[in-house]
């Protein structure tokens, strides 16, 4: 599974309408950039594809000022909708992704209601332990990982990252039933999205001509 297409669907999501640049704009302020591939030519190439794919509407609106195409704004489809919903759920359930799916997925947790995000970590959770227990019932030596070599080093480290993994969900479970955060149907949600003027203190660079489309 792929973290490109959660985070650019939420983006457009989080706008109702939003062009190319708002899109790139929003996952660099989140820091996107630096922990998975969301990277400018990947969100632009993302858009258009899912586009074609039915998964977004692409609305020309405007034309360009230096002699380019017109700018797109892009808005989800009810089929666009049903997939990021789909992705959300799955990101947050599966343990064995990588670790910038997860990342994702908790940037866009509030969009599900309080008790099913419990639920859907509650799941992801048993599959943590389940996995635990079947790979350190044959894999883990009882004299520790250097009976094996320093290969024995790679199921160590998988061992201790699923206990990490395993740690910080029931964290982020209890913190969840505690109250945390504002989920849909709650009230007003924080929207971590810049307005269409506002200055992104992280941009990784100004667009050039009509890399806003």
């Amino acid at each position: 599974m792929s973290a490109i297409r959660l985070l650019v669907l939420g983006a457009v999501r989080l706008h109702g309408r939003a062009h190319g640049y708002q899109v790139r704009n929003d996952l660099e302020y989140w820091g996107a950039h630096e922990w998975s591939n969301a990277k400018p030519g990947s969100i632009y190439h993302a858009l258009k594809q899912m586009a074609k794919q039915g998964l977004l509407y692409a609305h020309e609106i405007a034309p360009s000022t230096v002699g380019g195409p017109p700018r797109v704004e892009y808005e989800l489809t009810e089929e666009g909708t049903e997939e990021y919903f789909t992705l959300l759920r799955a990101s947050l359930t599966a343990y064995d992704q990588r670790p910038d799916v997860l990342t994702a997925a908790l940037g866009f947790m509030v969009d599900l209601d309080r008790a099913e995000a419990v639920r859907l970590l509650e799941e992801r959770l048993r599959s943590i332990e389940e996995w635990r227990t079947s790979v350190t019932e044959y894999y883990t030596p009882e004299d520790g990982p250097g009976q094996l070599g320093h290969i024995g080093e790679i199921m160590n480290f998988w061992v201790h990252s699923a206990d990490t993994g395993a740690e910080w969900t029931r964290g982020l479970i209890d913190r969840i039933r505690g109250g945390a955060y504002t989920f849909a149907g709650e009230g007003e949600q924080f929207v971590g999205v810049l307005a269409e003027a506002e200055e992104n203190p992280y941009a990784t660079q100004a667009p050039h001509r009509e890399d806003a489309r």
